[in-house]
């Protein structure tokens, strides 16, 4: 019986650096990474503003027409949708809110966890999000929790914009950081939370280097 792809779940609030991290843990792994986050951002630029107060019946209707699927490994993962990357615009502030409002709506979490579950059966994956280890992917052998003080979590935010040459708010990010912090932790369904048996790394104080190097060890140690 062949064995299971391999798969490393990377949880935590907004703005811990999942993504960096994932894309080069993924990388130095050789395989594709997952970035959960952009799936329900994603769907929630497509559906537009509001479309957390539709229905579920619409709801279920708009996101049976939804495909994911992973093309690459490493930084170079791409994630598509419907057969076509992502539009930069997924990654605004302002898509981060609707993600995180569309993320408490039982029909629209049913279906991204059942689109994820279907990329880990056929692809070894780093798998970054909210609840990877806690309800996606249980069974993972490696989870890991990262969490970083809020204000820390604005920095890295105003830097990661100020490279890009956007405008960056600190007090702004940091506001819209802690109301994400206080959606994901306290909804109904699925709270952002460790996995029991999900190793938690505070980043407050660490570098990239520093904690990829803490995670990488502890996967290839296991």
């Amino acid at each position: 019986m062949a064995s299971a792809p391999l798969i490393v779940t990377l949880d935590g609030p907004a703005g811990v650096g999942k993504s960096t991290l994932a894309r080069r843990l993924a990388g130095e792994l050789g395989i594709a990474f997952l970035d959960t986050g952009a799936m329900f951002r994603a769907a929630a630029y497509t559906l537009g503003e509001g479309a957390w107060d539709w229905t579920q019946g619409i709801l279920q209707q708009k996101l049976g027409d939804f495909e994911f699927s992973l093309r690459g490994s490493g930084a170079d993962t791409e994630l598509l949708l419907n057969g076509k990357p992502l539009p930069e615009a997924i990654r605004s502030e302002e898509a981060g809110r609707w993600a995180s409002q569309l993320a408490v709506v039982p029909s629209v979490r049913a279906y991204m966890k059942m689109a994820q579950i279907f990329l880990g059966q056929t692809t070894p994956l780093v798998a970054e999000g909210r609840d990877m280890g806690t309800v996606v992917f249980p069974g993972a052998s490696n989870k890991f929790f990262l969490d970083a003080d809020p204000d820390e979590r604005a920095r890295r935010r105003c830097r990661q914009l100020e490279a890009q040459g956007k405008p960056a708010d600190f007090a702004a990010i940091a506001a819209s950081i802690r109301q994400r912090d206080d959606q994901d932790r306290n909804r109904s369904i699925a709270p952002l939370k460790p996995a029991p048996d999900a190793v938690v790394v505070d980043t407050t104080a660490l570098s990239e280097d520093e904690v990829l190097e803490k995670v990488l060890a502890s996967v290839r140690g296991s």
